[in-house]
């Protein structure tokens, strides 16, 4: 039996499996609003409250041994499936991505981008901008590259333009 940090990882990513088969099943062309009502559709089906979802989602429960097996019995998964590792199921509908952080990395430096935004929010907004201008567009000075370089400048345009300008704190 692998260790219980293990068993833990590979329960959490299964229920993020089932949490995918189930959006894939109901949702053609998933968006953040429709994924709002499913993830509460889908703890009725496992007949767990949404708020229990919610806490299993952001890795503040674990999925213990008799919750397991419901998770699989709920979802006509064999006994013991959810104890094993399976590769992400290859689809032709993308995997939504509901914005939340999925790592402890990540979790990391969302929480850590958020203090220093909520102490300094206009320094902060203004260093981030520059810090994603510099990521994803080439310094000026450098000289063009060719094909990579227009990728590059046309990736910043597009994500400039999709941006509303923050109001400002009174």
């Amino acid at each position: 039996m692998p260790p219980l940090h293990d068993v833990a990882r590979i329960r959490f990513d299964n229920a993020l499996l089932l949490f995918d088969e189930f959006v894939r099943a109901h949702v053609r062309h998933p968006e953040a609003a429709t994924l709002r009502g499913l993830e509460g559709r889908f703890a009725q089906r496992l007949q767990i409250q949404p708020s229990y979802w919610s806490q299993i989602k952001s890795r503040s429960r674990q999925i213990g041994e008799r919750l397991a097996r419901q998770f699989e019995r709920l979802c006509h998964k064999p006994a013991g499936w959810m104890d094993t590792p399976h590769p992400p199921a290859a689809f032709d509908v993308p995997t939504v991505d509901d914005g939340t952080p999925r790592s402890d990395d990540e979790r990391f430096i969302v929480a850590l981008v958020l203090g220093y935004y909520r102490r300094h929010p206009d320094r902060a907004r203004a260093r981030l901008l520059q810090l994603l201008g510099e990521a994803l567009m080439p310094a000026a000075a450098t000289p063009p590259r060719g094909a990579a370089h227009d990728e590059s400048r046309d990736l910043w345009r597009q994500a400039r333009s999709g941006v509303a300008p923050l109001k400002r704190r009174r």
